[in-house]
């Protein structure tokens, strides 16, 4: 295996990574991340990928090897080896919330027959649906009253006049600055980019999906009427997928053997445009 990969050139690479990072570089400005502090966690990713994905024969991790393909002095080479990457894991809190909306929002006895997440009593008798028994099909480790209080201070469920629990369809929107939203925030961008990444260094067809449907110069009604198009179809396709994937899911349990994840996203930007007569 070679080091350099078919791609496209260097020059060209560069230039469409300045613009993929500009949006980074502003939110790290705007949350006090400074350039000495993100070039240190840069350095330590060169050197990461360069040992975990790119060498992949354990005799050709020399450090001189590392240092020709990063361009890292040898002895911050040697002064970085003892310490790792911090490769951080799935907040509990993701795992578990993610796993109880995505089966009120597809499994039988919890969704009508339109396949809208039902308003739950907090408990029933055996058999009958209620968010303990919703809690209890995906953990047994966690009070369903916790989570329950838990969402209602989060604004995930309420209580109607009835006192059943019901599922704010926004619930799957992380609340701003929490451990969940900034957890989907990284596993979502890098997926995606991932994915763009693969395609562009492909050296035949491209192995997955990325594909966009963009419009410039329209007026500004038309703009949000197309925002909240796409909005609808988004929502609407992303809970097509996740009430089909929980039938697979629960039809193809994993076994002993490898398991794959998937991660299909759906992302919508909208911006004012600088005026015609502004240069580049």
């Amino acid at each position: 295996m070679t080091e350099r990969q078919s791609g496209p050139a260097p020059d060209a690479l560069l230039r469409s990574l300045g613009r993929l990072l500009r949006p980074l570089v502003r939110l790290a400005i705007g949350n006090g991340i400074t350039y000495p502090v993100l070039t240190d966690l840069l350095r330590d990713l060169f050197l990461d990928v360069a040992l975990r994905d790119v060498l992949t024969d354990e005799k050709a991790r020399t450090d001189s090897r590392v240092s020709l393909l990063t361009g890292i002095h040898r002895k911050e080479i040697r002064r970085q080896r003892s310490s790792a990457v911090d490769h951080e894991p799935t907040p509990e809190v993701v795992t578990l919330t993610s796993q109880i909306i995505a089966r009120w929002l597809s499994a039988p006895p919890f969704v009508s027959p339109l396949g809208t997440p039902l308003a739950l009593p907090r408990s029933a008798p055996a058999g009958e649906p209620s968010f303990d028994a919703l809690v209890e099909s995906v953990t047994k480790d966690v009070r369903p009253r916790a989570v329950l209080d838990e969402w209602a201070s989060q604004d995930v469920v309420r209580l109607d006049a009835d006192e059943r629990v019901v599922l704010n369809v926004a619930a799957f929107i992380p609340r701003p600055g929490r451990d969940e939203q900034l957890f989907y925030f990284g596993r979502n961008l890098h997926d995606h980019i991932a994915a763009a990444s693969a395609n562009v260094s492909a050296p035949g067809k491209a192995p997955f999906m990325d594909r966009s449907v963009h419009y410039d110069a329209l007026p500004e009604a038309a703009a949000v009427r197309l925002e909240a198009l796409g909005r609808e179809a988004a929502n609407r396709l992303l809970l097509d997928i996740n009430r089909t994937a929980m039938e697979i899911a629960d039809a193809e349990p994993a076994g002993d053997g490898p398991t794959r994840r998937v991660n299909l996203g759906v992302y919508l930007y909208m911006e004012d445009e600088p005026p015609k007569d502004t240069a580049p």
